[in-house]
């Protein structure tokens, strides 16, 4: 094992090398003239995997973007680690707010700046060298591993819950393991045991069959961006409470433990505020900031339009008004029985004067594993052994479809051990990923490694 740690030590400046060039490659999956590159960040993938020392690799096409598998199985007798990451990236517009050309990764002050790189190629990269460093000093590894990377987490992961039941032979684990989520704050190792999960909607709005004169039909006919802002405002309650009745059915609420061990966080709002450029917290009362973001269930505009938004005046009625509405579920909630109570809501609220249409875009389901199930223990003290220092335990409140997938269809619990940062800039302009979180990452995950060997059977 010192072998190990000191060939991770020793080649911090490789990886950092390597890892530019995989951050290079413009991975932008939402965008049609990105496939192209889409397909080079497979292949240079697989490549890697080769290089490592992989017994098998292979790129499955899907419908979408492909998606890259190894395995090294030379552990007999040893229990099987399944490692998930994801190689496509947001879109990186607004351009002018980046300090640096977003794939062309530029070091500063202790960070690499790049798109992609916390989200998620960098802590991908940070996996895979650990790999590298077992066969590259021992020749073997403590335990089994298969590597699943595809290329649409981005955009929903749309292909991958039929890949995962159409292969769950090959995919068969005792675990899983998944580097993409933030450290509570910096210095801090934290572990994830639940996310919320995700159910994405479109509403449009139809009045007439185009735009009318508002001087013309004003008064005759309803405005649908009127319309709209009317729906909008049935949707929740002015203490934050959503009003779609049965939403709340089947929320599972925090456990008195939990609630302890969340107040026990370096928390403090008036931080948070400034830190976030906001001069009053709002939210569902009766909960803490915490208690919200973590477990308990929102919903949110996420985008509108409709009319005219040009420079000057132009008097219409639109014909049409569009809104993006997401909501973030907690355990037990059902996307797909959430989206059927949003729409039974609408239908009795909309205006009878517009027509409504509404489209269920993506979801993904919620998921918590237990705080001392053994692979989560494993991962406890194999963070504590990387950073020295004890880690906690948290809550996401975003959503990464897959951890619920493996759950439900391979039926193992996940570790979540990322080491990204809450000022990481994940999703906007000038995202980072910090070296020093890089370095103590790999030397925990290969604590891990070790740990999750002895600690869990096969």
């Amino acid at each position: 094992m010192e072998e190990t740690l000191t060939y991770i030590s020793k080649n911090q400046n490789r990886y950092i090398n390597e890892l530019k060039e995989f951050l290079s490659i413009p991975s932008i999956s939402n965008d049609p003239k990105n496939q192209a590159d889409m397909r080079d960040c497979a292949n240079f993938l697989r490549d890697q995997l080769k290089d490592i020392g992989f017994q098998q690799t292979k790129i499955f096409p899907t419908n979408g973007h492909p998606i890259v598998f190894g395995e090294w199985l030379g552990a007999p007798g040893k229990p099987t680690l399944l490692f998930y990451g994801h190689y496509d990236v947001q879109p990186v517009e607004p351009l002018e707010l980046w300090t640096s050309k977003p794939f062309e990764p530029t070091i500063h002050q202790g960070e690499i700046y790049a798109r992609g790189s916390v989200d998620d190629k960098g802590q991908v990269w940070m996996n895979l060298k650990v790999i590298e460093a077992y066969l590259k000093t021992q020749g073997s590894l403590p335990i089994n591993i298969k590597v699943l990377i595809e290329g649409e987490e981005e955009v929903g992961s749309t292909n991958l819950e039929n890949f995962i039941y159409s292969h769950q032979e090959m995919l068969k684990s005792d675990a899983a393991l998944i580097s993409d989520t933030p450290m509570f704050k910096h210095g801090l190792p934290s572990i994830g045991y639940g996310l919320r999960g995700l159910a994405y909607f479109q509403l449009d709005i139809t009045g007439s069959y185009h735009d009318l004169h508002s001087g013309s039909f004003g008064g005759a006919v309803i405005n649908p961006n009127f319309a709209l802002a009317q729906i909008i405002l049935s949707l929740k309650d002015e203490k934050g409470r959503i009003l779609i009745p049965g939403f709340y059915d089947d929320v599972v609420p925090l456990t008195t433990k939990e609630k302890i061990e969340m107040s026990k966080l370096p928390f403090n709002e008036k931080t948070f505020c400034k830190d976030f450029g906001v001069p009053k917290l709002f939210g569902e009362q009766g909960y803490k900031t915490l208690e919200r973001i973590w477990a308990r269930p929102t919903l949110e505009v996420n985008g509108m339009s409709g009319g005219f938004i040009g420079e000057g005046s132009k008097t219409v009625i639109p014909a049409c008004a569009m809104a993006k509405i997401s909501m973030r579920l907690v355990p037990n909630q059902d996307p797909k029985h959430v989206a059927q109570l949003f729409e039974n809501y609408l239908q009795n609220i909309t205006p009878p004067s517009v027509t409504l249409k509404m489209k269920y875009l993506n979801g993904g389901k919620p998921w918590i594993t237990p705080i001392d199930h053994p692979t989560i223990q494993a991962a406890s003290r194999a963070f504590k052994k990387g950073y020295g220092t004890t880690p906690v335990f948290i809550r996401e409140g975003g959503s990464i479809p897959v951890v619920a997938i493996l759950a439900e269809i391979l039926d193992i619990p996940t570790a979540l051990m990322g080491i990204g940062l809450p000022d990481s800039n994940t999703h906007a302009p000038n995202e980072k990923l910090n070296l020093t979180n890089f370095k103590n990452g790999t030397i925990s995950i290969a604590h891990f490694f070790d740990e999750f060997s002895s600690s869990v059977s096969n």
